[in-house]
């Protein structure tokens, strides 16, 4: 969310930054969020003034009755009794006015980055960089579910029965190679000096709305019924609102965190066959990473945090490569998203397995993160990042790891993890 301030002084701005993420139907919200904070510091001054007005009459009343000049008080008293009507009113005025300006600037979408490559939709992201030269296999390589089930590693059937489609038992070997992946992760971000954390699973409603726009949260949340808790799609939601309300010390930042959690999405319409098995599910299991900074800092925690991602898969033998996020393909809170896509040996082309974005002070301001300043506080900067979101990862690594006769290699760094297996038969 943008500070009305910045809205009202640079209109031209806001409505181009619009225009870059081909959202005209948004241009209007500009002008209408600058009248209605017209309208409120306009009442504000107004009620001010009576509230002056109000206590200076209060004030003489008392000296008035004193004095015996009882007429003169009861003038002034139903001059405050009317003072304190129109208060009520204006009181009512004020708070309409605010509610109708949040509604606009929480829809009005955060100002990209200079950088960021102008396009309408993911189709026109720009590939930034490739990493390990993707084998072609001797062989055709089946469909991930076929390469599972071969190895008697998932039950789809039995899912259904229990919870539906978009859910899966993972068996053996391969439940204990996404646990792997999953610890893993875990241990190549602490040492990376992030602290581990394991955050709630359910966030209610503010915290909702603080991390993500309302289109997001439609798509994605699942509601639990009666109560004010969603289910995250994302330890980042609960990781952020982890800060929610908080003034932090500058000698305590960067807070750099890396979460587990499980994850739940709707994932609502229709999918191809490449969005079968486990690739689009609604349960799933992710590590992420979170870095809450100085607003100088966050290019450079960016940089980082992209970079991290990108070695923990070339660590595990899978070719990857990175996109730069167009300017449509931005979601309304993001500043810059690189997102990181590994190789597929059997569709011979990359496949989303994280995203990185900077998302500037816009959570911030809209959870109240602030850093306590010398002469005043200000909002702090959040970064989010996929660490590994195993059921997409492990596409990549069982493709990539494949052998002709339907065994899997295990990468040398997730060996300690399984044991000291080496190969999946």
């Amino acid at each position: 969310m943008l500070d009305i301030k910045f809205v009202r002084e640079n209109k031209e701005l806001v409505k181009e930054n619009i225009k870059k993420k081909f959202q005209d139907e948004k241009l209007v919200l500009v002008d209408e969020a600058i009248e209605l904070d017209k309208n409120v510091r306009a009442y504000k001054t107004e009620a001010e003034k009576l509230r002056q007005e109000r206590n200076s009459s209060s004030a003489l009343i008392g000296q008035l009755m004193r004095e015996k000049k009882i007429e003169e008080a009861n003038v002034l008293k139903s001059r405050v009794s009317k003072v304190n009507e129109e208060l009520v009113k204006l009181d009512e005025l004020i708070n309409t006015n605010e509610e109708e300006l949040k509604k606009r600037m929480m829809v009005i979408p955060n100002i990209i980055d200079d950088t960021v490559p102008i396009g309408k939709d993911d189709s026109e992201n720009v590939e930034l960089q490739r990493y390990l030269e993707p084998k072609l296999k001797s062989f055709d390589v089946p469909y991930h579910l076929d390469i599972i089930e071969r190895v008697k590693g998932i039950d789809l059937d039995s899912a259904r029965k229990v919870a539906g489609n978009g859910f899966y038992y993972l068996m053996g070997n391969i439940a204990r190679l996404h646990s792997a992946v999953i610890t893993y992760a875990r241990d190549f971000m602490i040492d990376k000096g992030f602290t581990y954390c394991i955050p709630p699973f359910m966030i209610r409603s503010n915290v909702v709305t603080g991390v993500m726009s309302f289109a997001e949260m439609e798509q994605m949340m699942y509601k639990i019924e009666g109560e004010d808790l969603y289910l995250i799609g994302t330890s980042e939601h609960s990781m952020i609102g982890k800060f929610i309300d908080t003034i932090n010390p500058k000698d305590k930042l960067p807070y750099t965190l890396t979460s587990y959690s499980p994850c739940f999405r709707k994932e609502k319409g229709a999918h191809g066959i490449e969005e079968r098995g486990i690739y689009r599910i609604h349960q799933f299991e992710k590590q992420e990473m979170i870095v809450v900074c100085e607003p100088e800092d966050s290019k450079e925690w960016f940089e980082k945090l992209w970079r991290y991602t990108v070695d923990l898969f070339v660590s595990m033998e899978i070719p990857v490569r990175t996109l730069e996020c167009c300017s449509g393909d931005l979601a309304d809170l993001k500043v810059k998203s690189i997102d990181v896509e590994a190789w597929s040996p059997r569709q011979q082309k990359y496949f989303e397995v994280g995203s990185c974005s900077n998302l500037g002070d816009a959570q911030a301001r809209r959870l109240g993160i602030r850093i306590k300043g010398e002469k005043q506080n200000y909002f702090a900067h959040t970064l989010n990042n996929t660490v590994v979101a195993p059921p997409r990862m492990l596409i990549a690594l069982l493709e990539n790891h494949l052998n002709e006769d339907g065994s899997i290699n295990i990468p040398k760094v997730l060996r300690p993890y399984m044991g000291g297996l080496e190969v999946i038969k």
